[in-house]
């Protein structure tokens, strides 16, 4: 009787051994086949998800032919399906066992945004309330009440965000990249500010700042802009006026319809450097780090004017009779172009 006992023990351990061979041969066969996608798709994984829950949606998608598998090894193993909340990127030939390593880490997808130098603080509204994966906090509030949210003393946040490309997880809220820009700019100022030449006409960050934006919508060409800066500099050292076009078209915002008359030139307005002293009362567009360095640390020059060559880059003069010269060869230039 005892050796019959023993017999059927031994029969029933081969068994389960066998059995657990099958298990563990199917559960690896599974986990480590492609998942039956043809491109690659955004899953996201909602709080509080369990594997069984994930499972059942994998099939629905129809990425997984059946669920059993995926939910039972979650049973078995459940130290190894710890899936974590988020929006993955999930790339065709993703095996089931890189996809749960993938929510395991929680290495959500980096979506980005890009605020180009140049542009305005509404350009960069319009940037986010246009993705799809930004979350909306501040639609309808006023640029004021902006400013005030993002702890910017002035009433009109224009400038002080720093042109970057950020990168973000799916639902971050809109304010928080604005935050993040505001700090970047911050930064980057106060850093080129305690690193300035000497005997510069700036008293403050913010003065250098709005120079800046003067200087990032004055040219693209990164060669030429300390050397613009040091064209305002020494206008600036002397009393003259900028005369920068830039500002005026700022000025006139939604009224400048792509030409600046005569009258537009004659209008006093906060930022119609041709009428006023000195800066305007606060930067005209986001300034990229070359401009914030090329402000903070200009060419030194005797030039005080400059105009357009018609090629993208500009001719500098010393004196007015120089300039008109050049004017009226940038003129004829156009002329002829037409």
């Amino acid at each position: 009787m005892f050796r019959k006992l023993i017999v059927f023990i031994t029969f029933m351990v081969i068994i389960s051994l066998a059995g657990a061979g099958v298990l563990v041969y199917k559960f690896d066969k599974v986990l480590n086949a492609p998942l039956t996608i043809q491109q690659d798709h955004f899953l996201t994984v909602s709080p509080g998800s369990s594997i069984s829950a994930f499972a059942k949606k994998l099939e629905r998608k129809g990425w997984l032919p059946t669920r059993f598998w995926l939910r039972n090894y979650g049973r078995l193993f459940p130290q190894k399906t710890n899936i974590k909340a988020g929006t993955y990127l999930v790339t065709k030939g993703t095996t089931l066992q890189e996809l749960l390593a993938q929510l395991d880490m929680g290495k959500e997808h980096q979506f980005s945004v890009t605020f180009i130098e140049g542009t305005r603080f509404k350009d960069a509204l319009a940037i986010l309330a246009k993705h799809p994966n930004i979350t909306q906090s501040i639609s309808g509030k006023k640029i004021s009440e902006m400013a005030k949210t993002l702890g910017i003393k002035s009433a009109n946040p224009e400038g002080w965000l720093f042109p970057d490309t950020y990168a973000f997880t799916a639902g971050t809220l809109d304010i928080t990249l604005l935050q993040r820009a505001y700090r970047n700019m911050q930064t980057q100022l106060n850093t080129l500010w305690e690193n300035r030449a000497k005997n510069l006409p700036y008293k403050t960050p913010y003065q250098a700042l709005i120079m800046a934006s003067i200087i990032e919508k004055e040219t693209s060409y990164i060669a030429e802009q300390p050397v613009i800066s040091s064209v305002f500099v020494n206008r600036l050292r002397k009393g003259m006026r900028l005369q920068t076009d830039p500002t005026v078209i700022y000025g006139l915002g939604d009224r400048y319809q792509g030409d600046i008359t005569r009258a537009h030139l004659r209008e006093k307005t906060l930022y119609n450097t041709y009428r006023i002293n000195g800066l305007p009362p606060t930067p005209i567009a986001m300034a990229g780090l070359s401009a914030l360095k090329a402000t903070l640390n200009p060419e030194t020059t005797d030039y005080f004017y400059f105009v357009s060559g018609g090629n993208g880059q500009h001719v500098f003069s010393k004196t007015l009779a120089e300039h008109n010269r050049a004017v009226r060869d940038y003129l004829r230039k156009q002329r002829k172009a037409k």
